[in-house]
């Protein structure tokens, strides 16, 4: 059964850091381009960063400069290291999964999709 699964999130002062972690189970990631999206109260979710099998990687202007998305295919994990976390930085994180090397920001071209971990960010 093809799966992805977060971990990493909790809560943290503004200016903080946090380190999601995104792993798959049943399938290989390295063959599949990566992504990690949020959702906040009231909101759309949204494109966060995204990286490829060849290490093509985007990230939103929002977070640019303060997150970073990487991959370990040896232990078929992505990561999103997030530093100096703002406030509006608050929601619900998604790591989703697309076959090719395309990393598009829109939720409908993600086939697979984790359930979600909480990052809350207090003033």
């Amino acid at each position: 059964q093809v799966q992805l699964v977060e971990s990493g999130g909790g809560l943290v002062q503004a200016g903080g850091s946090l380190r999601l972690s995104c792993a798959a189970s049943g399938w290989s990631l390295s063959n599949y381009a990566v992504a990690w999206f949020r959702q906040a109260p009231g909101k759309e979710r949204e494109f966060v960063s995204g990286i490829n099998r060849v290490g093509g990687s985007y990230v939103a202007d929002s977070v640019k400069g303060r997150f970073a998305i990487s991959s370990d295919n040896a232990k078929n994990t992505a990561h999103l290291q997030m530093n100096t976390l703002k406030t509006e930085d608050t929601a619900v994180y998604y790591c989703a999964a697309r076959r090719g090397l395309g990393i598009p920001a829109q939720v409908s071209s993600y086939a697979y999709w984790g359930q979600g971990t909480q990052v809350t960010v207090s003033s």
